[in-house]
């Protein structure tokens, strides 16, 4: 009953005017295998955020992508209006905020959900790599250069306009190198 009841939560639709690709384009199917859906509430209204699966039980996303609950984390979707095969819907065993995120101002607005299980790496999900040395998204959607996750898509404007603010990742990897050891 609980994986149906989780289906039926990622079908609902969002709040308005979030289904819709700002100043973009759709993306070829399954061409972008890390990205994330990750499904919270807010004060009991669903709510939607992008993330990147970073390894097979680590989704890297936005703090403010954090409400009264994180619920569950999709993996291998294209079109939420559309269940596939390719779907992995995985349940959030712990969301883990930076813990000097600030919701006014949005600093250090950068999250780590475990899940409650691993991802089984397919053609339509695998994981990206962190920057471990040294474009416009949705919330929590990373900004991808040459196959490395270099931020986390934060705030801007509602219309697409820039600028649009990200989170560097690599400034963070010293908290996400912690918190993931912490979960092995």
């Amino acid at each position: 009953m609980q994986p149906l009841l989780l289906l039926l939560a990622f079908l609902m639709p969002p709040e308005p005017g979030t289904g819709i690709i700002t100043g973009g384009h759709e993306a070829k199917p399954h061409s972008r295998p890390y990205m994330a859906l990750i499904h919270y509430l807010v004060e009991e209204t669903p709510n939607r955020c992008g993330g990147v699966l970073v390894r097979k039980d680590f989704v890297l996303t936005a703090a403010h992508c954090w409400g009264s609950s994180v619920n569950v984390v999709a993996l291998g979707v294209h079109n939420i209006q559309q269940q596939e095969s390719t779907w992995q819907v995985i349940p959030v065993k712990e969301a883990i905020h930076h813990p000097d995120y600030n919701p006014q101002n949005f600093s250090n607005d950068i999250m780590l959900i475990k899940l409650e299980r691993k991802a089984m790496q397919t053609a339509a999900v695998r994981t990206l790599s962190l920057p471990w040395g040294k474009a416009q998204g949705d919330s929590g959607g990373p900004l991808v250069c040459e196959n490395v996750a270099h931020g986390i898509a934060s705030y801007g404007q509602n219309n697409g306009t820039p600028p649009t603010v990200f989170m560097k990742v690599s400034h963070y990897m010293p908290w996400i190198k912690r918190t993931m050891k912490l979960f092995p």
